[in-house]
């Protein structure tokens, strides 16, 4: 995308989340909007109302030139990573890199590199498929996101062949600090 393509008219009403409220707010067709972050599969947009995430399903909202963009990224994601045989367990892997697919909307890098997972399991469930739970954290407490967030890493990490069910606990124990940030988030953020 171009720095010109990042100035926009909605093209329609949309549904939006309010940053860092958590809010879910309407912004009428014809606002103007600056995309200020396109990661994880949505779009954090600028508004005369402050920062908004505007979901990737309702980027025809922000332009056809975008629909085009994200039925691209939708055709990688449907591949699926790998298939299972009976009783197989997910691939560790494939659920981490499914949660580096997760941002916060204020921070150009993903939850994992943030250091914002704290833990992930897989474990067995009665239907023979398997459940992931994930401990994860937010940079700030008070951080309206944290249910946003939360439900975008659960609706990534149940894309895995073989996991039936996912949770995203949110917690503050440990407090997050940046020396949890990975080598490659600092590289991003321009701390090392």
């Amino acid at each position: 995308m171009t720095e010109d393509s990042k100035e926009r008219s909605l093209t329609r009403e949309v549904e939006a989340v309010q940053i860092p409220s958590g809010d879910r707010i309407e912004l009428p067709a014809l606002t103007k909007v600056h995309i200020t972050q396109q990661l994880g599969g949505s779009y954090t947009v600028m508004t005369p109302y402050g920062l908004a995430r505007i979901e990737g399903a309702d980027a025809d909202a922000l332009g056809p030139d975008l629909v085009e963009e994200k039925s691209k990224e939708t055709e990688q994601e449907a591949t699926p990573i790998k298939t299972l045989d009976e009783g197989e367990e997910p691939d560790e892997e494939a659920i981490w890199q499914q949660l580096k697919n997760v941002y916060d909307p204020e921070i150009p890098v993903n939850i994992v590199d943030l250091g914002l997972v704290y833990s992930m399991s897989v474990e067995p469930n009665d239907s023979g498929s398997h459940r992931v739970v994930v401990q994860m954290t937010l940079t700030a407490p008070g951080c309206g996101m944290g249910p946003a967030i939360a439900e975008d890493a659960k609706s990534k990490v149940i894309l895995v062949p073989g996991v039936d069910e996912a949770e995203v606990n949110l917690t503050w124990e440990p407090a997050w600090d940046q020396s949890m940030i990975s080598e490659e988030g600092r590289m991003i953020l321009g701390l090392v």
